[in-house]
């Protein structure tokens, strides 16, 4: 019965039933859209904001929903309840004869995101991660090796497909638009429906959207899902949307919010506001204070259904109750106490498109203070994930299973608030609130998997190690320009409480899987380091020759001042450069072949050459031919060079989102401050696991693979990783007990 998946759809309620144990998920009839309803949901794809997926929020999604859309999934469900018994009947043949070759009853993978191996080793000295230290004994602790580049959303598509950049098509976050030289997501490709039908002032998109995963390759989940496999996998980067597998998901990084960007933050007040106030990431409204009443409205997304694409508010009311500190909210015909510097629960709100249509979502509310003016922070408005808007999840109900099993959660792929915090609008405490409270909302979820499956595999990545460490690393970097003075630190043991805390989940995973028919994996993605300061790319590639501006003019984003007629080379997004090739990009020069190839090497020679000027120290370890390093059929898609910066250095803000400055170096003085787009010789993530492994250099790319051989499935030719040998000691006591007479 492992991975049942029961259908109910009765008349007035439906019923669902995951996996054995699972509790059943009612919906009322009012989830389901009423006869006049169509259902439809927005996301425009706003290149102003995609260029910022990651360095910020604000990259924009669109996608549109439609009365066919509800159809065919009410079909599919009828033919999924028609066919299960088949379905089911072949899956258990095919896990009866996986499990005969099966060498562990459930593999457990817990990744934490961005964890360091150089402090976990100082942590580990210091003896205080004795949860790690009990596991290392038990079975092993190594390093893993990364990605290259080391960023989340490659390093996690090799953890995914077993294979490197050139099969699964991620480079970056970004990637360039050939044809306007605009950057865009690399992950996600949204387009409206194709027809429409106008009816007055209103317009009702008819057929599916385009929504496509542009990560290639077959995620080992599904590999073992073939052979009637049950997964757990829970908020793992690059899974929006949400695949088809046999098991249950719930996807992460690249889940847009509510208005279709990567989390666009509001921040209300009573003080008059200038062009000089605009927020990175999101955005100021000005409030107007009547009596002890102040009346606003949260912004939501562009209205689907009307002509004019005005976009939708629901207003609010926050009365000032004569406490200095508190305040009352109403909002979507609720109240919600307001305390200054204490968020909200999440708060559930509905946007009005017309013809019955709703659009929900859900948002925290912060108060910063009432006097002598009046400031309000609001989260992101996200994905309300007891109604969700759109497939969040698979299958779509598990979303709102977890939900009714916890409460509501962050939907949003990133949804700790980095840019309010650059900004300003959020101080050190009210940041790590939302990472604290985001990765408590996971831990929720992970458990509730590991007590529901109790044999196949259970995957889930926490990723507040990952914004931790980007944003308080100024605190343990003494050399680091964002540093804060003595005395001025409110948060300074932030990465030490972090990585205590990570000890502690390790602690209670453990407990659950403390039996000798669980193997558990304790990785990382990728290590830390400190980002001291930024290259602008484009601004060196200029005064190499490689790249002119339009009468000589700087500073806007986009690279919209490159004359292309005269730039050989240019650089956008995190990973690397590109070269302006004819044939390929729209206004390419440089001739494919011998010419581009001459040029790649040009560029990487000097690039391994380039030194910080005011330390003498050099700022590039190493540059590498992508042609020369990836394998497959994408290999040419990403940028042509990779620069794997040294220690201290890494693409600058203005660069990434191609912008050239006047300067080569900049120093970086956000609460920003650590990264790890460096060279991935210089930061291996971690692997701890309950079994030893005598393996030299493992790497992510292979832990997929080692799922599958310990499932006893082979390993698809398709994939570059290997299988790890892990032994077959017996039950935990023992291999302790074993481990310490060595």
């Amino acid at each position: 019965m492992d991975g049942l998946l029961e259908l109910k759809i009765q008349r007035r309620s439906r019923t669902l039933r995951l996996v054995p144990g699972y509790a059943n998920v009612r919906h009322t009839r009012s989830t389901l859209p009423h006869r006049s309803v169509i259902l439809a949901a927005v996301w425009v794809l706003a290149l102003h904001g995609a260029a910022e997926a990651y360095i910020g929020p604000g990259a924009g999604f669109a996608a549109l929903g439609s009365f066919l859309v509800v159809f065919a999934a009410m079909v599919s469900g009828a033919l999924a309840l028609v066919t299960w018994p088949i379905r089911y009947l072949i899956r258990m043949i095919r896990g009866r004869r996986a499990h005969r070759r099966s060498r562990v009853r459930r593999f457990v993978v817990l990744g934490l995101d961005g964890m360091s191996p150089e402090l976990t080793d100082k942590y580990l000295a210091e003896g205080k991660l004795p949860n790690l230290a009990r596991l290392a004994a038990q079975g092993c602790y190594q390093r893993l090796g990364t990605t290259l580049p080391p960023l989340s959303p490659v390093a996690w598509s090799t953890f995914q497909t077993g294979s490197n950049p050139g099969k699964h098509n991620i480079f970056d976050f970004l990637t360039c638009d050939r044809q306007t030289y605009r950057p865009k997501l690399s992950s996600v490709s949204i387009g409206e429906a194709r027809r429409s039908l106008r009816l007055g002032k209103y317009r009702i998109p008819i057929g599916k959207p385009e929504i496509r995963l542009l990560r290639r390759g077959k995620p080992f989940w599904r590999v073992l899902g073939e052979h009637g496999i049950f997964s757990s996998v829970i908020r793992v980067p690059i899974t929006f949307p949400p695949e088809k597998f046999h098991g249950v998901s719930l996807s992460a990084m690249c889940v847009p919010d509510l208005r279709g960007s990567q989390g666009t933050f509001s921040f209300y007040t009573t003080r008059s506001i200038d062009g000089a106030d605009e927020q990175i990431g999101g955005e100021q409204l000005a409030l107007k204070r009547d009596g002890d009443a102040i009346r606003g409205e949260l912004i939501g997304p562009t209205n689907p259904i009307h002509n004019d694409k005005t976009v939708m508010t629901c207003p609010f009311t926050v009365r000032l109750n004569g406490r200095r500190g508190q305040a009352e909210l109403s909002v979507n015909g609720a109240r919600h106490t307001l305390r200054e510097g204490q968020y909200t629960e999440w708060a559930q709100v509905a946007f009005r498109a017309g013809l019955g249509v709703k659009v929900r979502g859900i948002c925290q509310f912060l108060l910063l203070r009432t006097e002598p003016e009046f400031e309000m922070y609001v989260t992101p408005i996200q994905i309300d994930p007891a109604k969700p808007a759109m497939p969040i999840a698979h299958p779509a109900v598990y979303a709102t299973y977890l939900a009714k099993n916890q409460g509501l959660y962050a939907t949003l792929g990133l949804a700790e608030d980095t840019w309010a915090l650059n900004a300003g609008v959020l101080n050190d405490h009210t940041f790590l609130h939302q990472c604290i409270q985001a990765d408590q909302e996971r831990e929720r979820m992970f458990f509730d998997a590991l007590d529901k499956v109790r044999r196949g595999l259970c995957v889930c990545v926490f990723d507040g190690m990952d914004r931790i460490q980007h944003t308080f690393w100024r605190y343990i970097d003494p050399q680091h320009p964002a540093r804060p003075e003595p005395g001025d630190g409110r948060c300074p043991d932030a990465i030490d409480e972090l990585y205590a805390r990570a000890d502690e989940l390790v602690g209670k995973t453990l407990a659950r899987c403390d039996d000798e028919n669980t193997v558990l994996m304790i990785i990382s993605d990728h290590g830390y380091n400190s980002f001291r300061y930024g290259i602008d790319l484009n601004r060196w590639l200029e005064e190499q020759g490689y790249l002119t501006l339009k009468d000589g003019t700087r500073g806007r984003k986009y690279l919209a001042n490159v004359d292309w007629s005269q730039t050989r080379a240019y650089a956008i997004g995190l990973a690397g450069i590109y070269l302006n090739i004819r044939g390929r990009e729209a206004q390419g020069i440089v001739e494919p072949g011998d010419e581009a190839n001459r040029l790649r090497d040009e560029l990487i020679e000097k690039l391994n050459g380039l030194t910080h000027p005011a330390t003498g120290k050099p700022a590039v370890r190493r540059a590498y031919n992508a042609l020369k390093v990836y394998r497959g059929p994408y290999k040419a898609d990403g940028p042509d060079v990779i620069v794997g910066y040294d220690r201290g250095y890494r693409v600058s803000w203005e660069a990434a989102v191609g912008q050239v400055t006047d300067k080569v170096f900049h120093p970086n003085t956000r609460a920003w401050s650590g990264d790890h787009c460096i060279d991935p010789a210089l930061v291996p993530g971690v692997l701890f696991c309950n079994r030893r492994i005598e393996a030299e250099q493992p790497r992510l790319m292979d832990i997929g693979p080692t799922v599958l051989a310990m499932f006893g499935v082979d390993v698809p030719k398709h994939m570059d990783g290997r299988a790890l040998p892990v032994s077959d000691a017996g039950s935990p006591k023992e291999q302790a007990e074993q481990s310490s007479s060595n």
